[in-house]
């Protein structure tokens, strides 16, 4: 293997032991073929079954294998996060521990990175998923993240991506964030490209999604969002804001005065006054509030390097 490793392919894993002898053998078949320098990175989430066991045997049987167990069950992100700190290769391809990723879809991908994109994600064109609960959510969470990020993709769910390493060592990703990668790489002017992938159903272990997360995506797209356009100047949000509301208040109290002197009705007796003075403490809030949030960024940019996960054991690194 070269010093500069060519790939790494990283697989959170969290409760799937009846899957990962299977998975391993796939895996390395299709890397194999590849002629390549490469390493796997699995990544066990705090499962609590006897995924780490499998894994210690994956590591011993194959070349290139390695093993992160992290302390406790962080999520998904933040599995993705400690494989992606710990992985080494020019170029990073996900993939999911049920076996509904084929691994032979990343030369696939591989080629069409080579034709000039840095990302390249995985379509699950004939997705075999419930409709109802699965299908549509996920019809419905892709077109909103879409258009709310500006990064036009079929299938945000899908975790087979391939992506050049530059975008997604600088990342640092919480909640559920994990599958909003290819925005924020879009967001630092990456080229991205999707290709229809082989989508298999889940023959062994249980689904750990629920039509409850469609709610904690439309919640951290808000996040998205405001990362993308205000994150390094929170006070043009919340300043514009407030200086709207003062403004507002300020309209609503000449008002006020003008219906006291002009047509001698009393400020006891027009609501608009109390709207007005509401309006100037909400607008005066929300600028202390922008100010607030460009201290707190600066201190973000100075902490960056903190990470919200703990690794507990390794193997084969």
């Amino acid at each position: 293997m070269s010093a500069k490793l060519y790939l790494s392919a990283l697989i959170p894993v969290y409760n799937e032991e009846e899957n990962l002898v299977a998975l391993g053998a796939e895996v390395s078949g299709a890397l194999d073929a590849l002629g390549k320098s490469y390493e796997v990175i699995l990544v066990d989430d705090g499962s609590r079954d006897k995924s780490w066991e499998f894994i210690q045997d994956l590591v011993k049987k194959y070349k290139g294998f390695k093993g992160v167990r992290l302390g406790r069950n962080a999520g998904q992100t933040a599995a993705l996060l400690a494989g992606i700190q710990h992985a080494q290769g020019e170029l990073i391809v996900c993939l999911d521990a049920d076996m509904q990723n084929d691994a032979r879809d990343v030369p696939k991908l591989l080629a069409k990175l080579d034709e000039g994109y840095d990302v390249v994600s995985g379509w699950r064109k004939d997705r075999h998923d419930r409709f109802l609960d699965r299908k549509l959510p996920s019809i419905i969470a892709n077109s909103l993240i879409s258009r709310i990020t500006g990064v036009n993709l079929h299938d945000y769910g899908c975790t087979l991506k391939l992506y050049k390493a530059q975008y997604l060592k600088p990342l640092r990703l919480y909640g559920e964030m994990h599958r909003f990668v290819p925005a924020f790489a879009g967001f630092l002017g990456a080229r991205i490209a999707e290709v229809p992938v082989n989508h298999r159903p889940r023959t062994a272990g249980v689904s750990k999604y629920g039509i409850a997360r469609t709610f904690k995506v439309l919640l951290d797209l808000m996040t998205v969002k405001f990362m993308d356009a205000y994150l390094g100047k929170p006070i043009y949000l919340f300043g514009g804001g407030g200086v709207g509301m003062g403004l507002l208040g300020v309209a609503f109290g000449f008002y006020t005065l003008y219906k006291k002197f002009y047509l001698g009705i009393f400020v006891k007796d027009q609501p608009l006054f109390q709207v007005s003075i509401f309006c100037l403490l909400i607008g005066f809030q929300m600028v202390l509030l922008g100010l607030l949030a460009e201290i707190l960024v600066r201190i973000y940019y100075d902490l960056k390097d903190m990470r919200p996960y703990f690794v507990r054991e390794t193997a084969g690194l």
